[in-house]
């Protein structure tokens, strides 16, 4: 799997709310999704962000940030994070139920599923 931590010219990060009916419904989470058979990890983001945000994102502009590791049910997740900072287009909430914009240390406080959790303190750091 692989998210973006985009980041906006007031230091905020976007964070998308899982919508109902999908696994952890209702979290709130970086957006990404999985990497398809032949897709490198920053392919797979530019794609994800074009389907769920209606953003364009080039894979230059994706910078390798860190990777969580946890047990999700009968499998186990690798997340590697990116950070962003430049994209083309104002992101839309297309397959989630809202869209966000947080200070890193308001990620605290937000429901995340258990592999974003670990990512915050880096954010903070980083941002």
């Amino acid at each position: 799997m692989v998210a973006v931590a985009l980041v906006d010219g007031d230091g905020r990060l976007l964070v998308q709310q899982r919508p109902e009916g999908k696994s952890m419904a209702g979290l709130w989470e970086f957006p990404g999704g999985k990497i398809e058979p032949g897709e490198t990890p920053e392919a797979a983001l530019v794609r994800e962000l074009g389907e769920e945000l209606a953003i364009d994102v080039e894979a230059a502009c994706l910078a390798p940030a860190c990777f969580a590791s946890d047990a999700l049910e009968d499998r186990h997740l690798l997340l590697l994070l990116y950070v962003c900072r430049k994209w083309r287009g104002t992101p839309q909430a297309i397959h989630a139920s809202a869209l966000r914009w947080v200070r890193p240390v308001e990620l605290h406080g937000l429901a995340m599923p258990p592999a974003d959790k670990p990512l915050i303190g880096l954010l903070e750091a980083l941002v």
